[in-house]
């Protein structure tokens, strides 16, 4: 990308977004024309470029992003104010299909990665302790550090246990989703081992759960039902840990090929550079991962909403569509349901970034899936099936999708950013930039900067430096989330708790 102050994305835009802040009086130019700014427009957010009348489109991306909610002239600063969503219910849609194969080279890239016993892959060796309620929270914390304490982690990567607040008191789906995703957990393969540890009387009854797991490595996961341990349990806790412990510290890395390789896409506190920066940063390097033979997984489905049609037309059969229109009505009868319109989905941060409609977020989230067709479409809770891209059911929470990402059996989530944030989920979570000053201000969040493509890197060029960061992530480098111990999970409720 050239070094320039702002940017027409799209030769059918009607706006340029700034690059750096515009002050008012200063003049740009576009489509031929001088353009008079006429207000002080932050970094990030849009310039108009032609005078638009009261509810005309106002075009970014090549696609409508919201009306104009009054008269507006070319010069003036586009932002929630002054441009309104056109999202509102469910819609029908027809099947144009327009996905064509990548025609990218096979780069026979290979990782240092875990083989398991079945078949899988991992890329990291850690031994956790997942609780089947949350009313064990306090001792899975416990038995962690003590595990911590006495091996200093020798020869495996981690110890931890991943804390949620289920297991009790849910009905129907909401259990079964709490259920679905503690059993993910427990099957990832960068679990070289695993407690599962329960209370006893909950819910999710602990031999009932353990079925669910199906035909497990009994040797590597274990269950201690707390209330059937006469005394302390944990000390029964702890000579099972040091079982597992024994067990995992013998694995080794080992030299896997690329295509077992499976990354989430996710961003959060997203601004106006993500569509320009990071975000096509990330699809570059889906499609450069699923033309290796391995997969990607897209989520946040509220953050389709005003991008769905491109995402439904790259689904490779008919099948596939069906499953995309039901995934994206599903969600928009879930607002609905709850009173809520499903077109309010920009927080104040993105806002503030220079997103002004959930269309303008929804068309620059999308982009982090590339161009890739798809070839499979998941419920929350289901595990990977199918290599190359997938659509995945989940909100847009963070960390709610980062979860569901790793649950549904992802490596990393490659997570965009314009605002900031130091979150991560039970999997390593690598923060991208969108801009050069977040990179700057937060080097303890951030792990690679996108935002090196407004200071004159172009996408050729930066590409393989990212494609060696992800790679070597899955080769055992932290990313920052693990360097500084946040990592947590969270999981999709919707109903009665009782």
């Amino acid at each position: 990308m050239p070094l320039t102050t702002y940017i027409k994305i799209n030769p059918a835009d009607s706006v340029v977004v700034c690059l750096q802040a515009k002050q008012k009086g200063e003049i740009i130019e576009a489509d031929g024309q001088r353009i008079t700014i006429n207000q002080d427009t932050p970094a990030g957010h849009k310039i108009l470029i032609k005078d638009v009348a009261k509810g005309e489109n106002i075009i970014k991306y090549g696609y409508p992003i919201g009306h104009a909610q009054q008269d507006l002239k070319a010069g003036d600063w586009v932002n929630e104010t002054n441009l309104k969503t056109n999202l509102s219910g469910t819609l029908e849609y027809t099947y144009q299909p327009v996905g064509e194969e990548l025609k990218i080279a096979h780069d026979h890239r290979t990782f240092m990665g875990y083989k398991r016993q079945n078949g899988d892959v991992g890329i990291r060796n850690e031994i956790w302790i997942v609780p089947t309620v949350g009313c064990v929270n306090g001792i899975a914390q416990k038995l962690a550090e003590n595990l911590r304490y006495e091996t200093n982690c020798q020869g495996i990567d981690a110890v931890c246990a991943w804390h949620h607040n289920y297991g009790c008191s849910q009905l129907s789906a909401d259990h079964e989703n709490t259920r679905k995703i503690l059993r993910d957990i427990c099957l990832h393969p960068n679990a070289g081992a695993v407690l599962v540890l329960s209370l006893g009387c909950e819910n999710n009854q602990p031999d009932d759960f353990m079925a669910l797991l199906g035909d497990y490595d009994k040797s590597r996961i274990r269950l201690l039902i707390t209330q059937k341990v006469e005394g302390d349990e944990m000390e029964e806790g702890m000579r099972i840990l040091r079982e597992l412990y024994d067990i995992a510290k013998k694995d080794q890395r080992e030299e896997i090929p690329v295509s077992e390789l499976r990354v989430g896409l996710k961003c959060g506190g997203s601004d106006g550079f993500s569509g320009i920066t990071a975000n096509p940063l990330v699809g570059e390097f889906s499609d450069w991962l699923v033309a290796q033979g391995g997969t990607s997984v897209l989520t946040e489905v509220p953050e389709m909403f005003g991008a769905e049609t491109i995402l439904m037309n790259r689904c490779r059969t008919r099948e596939l569509f069906d499953q995309t229109v039901a995934m994206i009505n599903n969600f928009k009868n879930y607002f609905l349901s709850h009173g809520e319109p499903v077109g309010e989905n920009p927080s104040p941060g993105n806002k503030a970034g220079g997103i002004s409609t959930l269309e303008d977020k929804a068309l620059g989230c999308t982009q982090k899936c590339g161009k890739a067709p798809v070839s499979g479409v998941m419920e929350y809770g289901d595990r990977l099936q199918n290599n190359g891209l997938n659509l995945l059911s989940a909100p847009g929470n963070d960390l709610v999708a980062a979860t569901a990402l790793a649950s549904c059996g992802c490596h990393i989530v490659l997570f965009t950013t314009g605002r900031g944030t130091p979150f991560g989920t039970f999997i390593p979570t690598m923060k991208i930039a969108t801009n050069p000053t977040l990179a700057k201000n937060k080097p303890n969040w951030v792990d690679f900067s996108a935002g090196q493509l407004v200071e004159g890197r172009t996408m050729q060029d930066l590409l393989p430096e990212f494609i060696d960061k992800v790679l070597a992530v899955a080769s055992g480098q932290p990313t920052r989330n693990e360097e500084n111990g946040y990592r947590e999970i969270s999981i999709f409720k919707n109903g009665v708790t009782l």
